[in-house]
């Protein structure tokens, strides 16, 4: 992970899907959970869904409150 990446989960938007448009952080855990068994698509989207993915099954989320208020 690099640090950009929390500010890229608050911005970046889900690019296909049931949930197109949807920011990255707002995405519900049970759709999040379900790319981690199915397995997360290549490439940088992928790898932001995994972090959110954690980031969601932890518990962590409020540690984007601060990057949601720039």
């Amino acid at each position: 992970m690099k640090p950009e990446d929390l500010q890229l989960l608050v911005t970046r938007e889900m690019p296909f899907g049931k949930y197109k448009g949807r920011l990255i952080a707002d995405l519900p855990g049970n759709y999040l959970n379900w790319f981690a068994r199915e397995g997360f698509p290549p490439g940088e989207i992928g790898r932001l869904l995994a972090l959110m993915q954690e980031i969601d099954h932890n518990g962590l989320s409020d540690l984007l409150l601060p990057l949601r208020q720039r």
